[in-house]
């Protein structure tokens, strides 16, 4: 500045005038210096860095590009420059060297930030990341650095070493606790998740305290994100999961089998032994001939053997239309394509209710996926509601409007009946 300054002078410039003007034009000379830096930077190193990293196998490198690391780490350069030229004002040199510092150590935390996030990033690409997330983790080293940051700002515009300030967080530290009481409920709360593999990216859990029923998308520091069936959002906090319970089906889409659980609510009064005629159509069903005639033979030997009178029906043993339709059902479910031959299957019934007696069908898919799954379901159905009455069995629900006009229609019926013949 003092060499413009003495240009100034030569060329019959005031003392004042050549002061101001050689100070604006330092600044001007600085800050083309900034731009032509910052433009170099930019338009030809960060360029010269993209061209490198789109050029190569690597995946990881394109994704700390697209956290903009580099881009932020250029504006670095500038206050560098400002910085080295701070001497040339003497009267400014302090405040313009610590307000560029400030500006690196922002700059640079910004950095660390992007950084940060693109570690994330680059460990979601791999399997492990959806049971073992380490988001929370990323947070926490994140507010580690921000205070760290903090500190070293308020240091440098003080002028004091930012160990004083270090030494005085002590004093401050039930005031932090009481800050981030949720942040370190959450990384606690993050460790056990995650240490006891309770909850990954992708799977389905409810929590109805909560209104949860969907898949996790996220898993943070603070919170569990996750999306409903009806494609809402439910926030819950990360502690929430360690201290409430919650169901997690994760179990049941890793088995490869979903479970269906439904009854058939019989009519009582439909229940009966079986007729010669109901046996020798049973013993035309596919899933029946076998087990009609091998009970008839062993049904027949054990009577024989007491020497039962059949003549009364409720001697002995005999098959009912309700056995046989529960050995069909069994029969019916084994044969099914879309039942898991390997997983529980039972048809049993159940205390009679008010309904009638219920009749469980207990097994399970080889599909979970939930389309699928309800059409496996309706499909059983389907089939066992429309093939019940063959067996003579009529299934109970409660009287319909139809119900009570048939019931109605007959009584008008008998009653005109009655007028004519009288």
């Amino acid at each position: 500045m003092e060499f413009i300054y003495n240009l100034l002078a030569e060329a019959n410039i005031s003392p004042t005038w050549a002061e101001y003007l050689s100070v604006f034009i330092m600044i001007l000379l600085i800050g083309i210096i900034c731009v032509i830096v910052n433009f170099i930077t930019k338009k030809i190193v960060i360029r010269i860095i993209t061209h490198f990293v789109n050029n190569n196998k690597f995946t990881w490198d394109n994704i700390v590009l697209e956290r903009k690391v580099f881009h932020k780490l250029s504006h670095i350069v500038p206050a560098i420059i400002i910085y080295y030229f701070a001497a040339t004002f003497p009267d400014y040199q302090t405040i313009i060297e610590k307000g560029a510092i400030t500006y690196i150590i922002i700059v640079g935390l910004l950095v660390i930030n992007s950084l940060l996030n693109a570690i994330n990033d680059i460990y979601q690409t791999f399997e492990i990341s959806k049971s073992r997330p380490i988001k929370g983790y990323i947070q926490v080293v994140n507010i580690v650095v921000l205070t760290l940051g903090a500190i070293l700002v308020i240091a440098n515009l003080i002028g004091e070493s930012p160990f004083i300030l270090l030494s005085g967080i002590g004093a401050l530290s039930a005031v932090l606790m009481l800050v981030f009481k949720d942040s370190l409920l959450g990384l606690v709360a993050g460790v056990q998740l995650t240490a006891n593999d309770m909850v990954r990216v992708g799977d389905w859990i409810e929590m109805t305290k909560y209104g949860a029923d969907g898949e996790i998308i996220d898993i943070s520091l603070n919170t569990v994100k996750v999306q409903n069936w009806d494609k809402t959002i439910t926030t819950i906090p990360s502690y929430a999961l360690i201290s409430d319970s919650f169901k997690n089906w994760r179990g049941m889409q890793s088995s490869g089998g979903r479970r269906i659980k439904r009854s058939l609510f019989i009519d009582t009064n439909s229940i009966e032994f079986c007729s010669e005629a109901m046996l020798e159509k049973f013993k035309k069903i596919d899933y029946l001939s076998h087990y009609i005639i091998q009970k008839e033979i062993e049904i027949a030997e054990f009577n024989a053997m007491y020497d039962i009178n059949r003549d009364i029906p409720v001697n002995g043993r005999a098959l009912t239309n309700i056995g046989v339709f529960r050995t069909y059902i069994v029969n019916y479910l084994q044969n099914h394509p879309g039942i898991n031959k390997e997983m529980t299957l039972i048809v049993r019934q159940l205390a009679p209710t008010e309904h009638g007696l219920p009749l469980e069908i207990y097994t399970f898919t080889n599909d979970v996926r939930w389309n699928i799954y309800e059409a496996i379901q309706s499909d059983i159905f389907d089939h066992l509601f429309a093939v019940a009455q063959e067996f003579g069995i009529h299934l109970f629900q409660n009287p319909s409007g139809n119900d009570l006009k048939g019931v109605l229609d007959e009584t008008n019926k008998d009653v005109m009946i009655k007028e004519r013949n009288h």
